[in-house]
């Protein structure tokens, strides 16, 4: 009888962990809930299949009140499907190869951006990328990590 009991328990953990779907940065994103702007944009960039992807990414995520703080006007025109270059730039500007996690990070380093820009890190007042604060790092995806930011960091274009 204990040996059905614990074959039984090990059957149902199995179960469970088989249930449990794969959480990619796309995903992840989502899940939070306070990424709607950032997931529209990278829907209308045609970059979700890239995130979802294996990566690993490290994506330095600006949330929806980041987007509204832009100048009016400025999301719905870089979601206009003329525009998809310059969202894609700025995206991919936000986004490191590799998994870095904040402790991996020092004081004004530089990281090349998948964009082809770099941005700095700065340590002094908390961790700032460029001139965005990180609000909320390390949060873990599958395929990578994501930090959380409170401004949209532009490139130089």
């Amino acid at each position: 009888m204990k040996i059905s009991k614990i074959a039984l328990a090990a059957a149902m953990s199995v179960a469970l962990t088989a249930q449990v779907k794969a959480a990619d940065i796309v995903d992840t994103a989502i899940e939070a809930g306070s990424f709607t702007t950032l997931v529209a944009a990278v829907q209308a960039a045609g970059l979700v299949d890239t995130l979802k992807g294996e990566g690993p990414f490290t994506v330095f995520a600006p949330t929806d009140e980041a987007f509204a703080a832009l100048p009016e006007g400025t999301v719905e025109d870089l979601l206009k499907p003329e525009n998809k270059d310059q969202l894609t730039a700025i995206l991919t500007y936000h986004v490191v190869p590799g998994k870095v996690m904040s402790s991996d990070l020092s004081d004004d380093m530089m990281a090349a951006t998948v964009q082809g820009g770099e941005i700095k890190i700065d340590l002094d007042n908390g961790v700032m990328v460029n001139d965005a604060s990180v609000v909320t790092a390390d949060v873990a995806a599958d395929n990578g990590v994501i930090h959380v930011i409170d401004k949209v960091i532009m490139p130089q274009m």
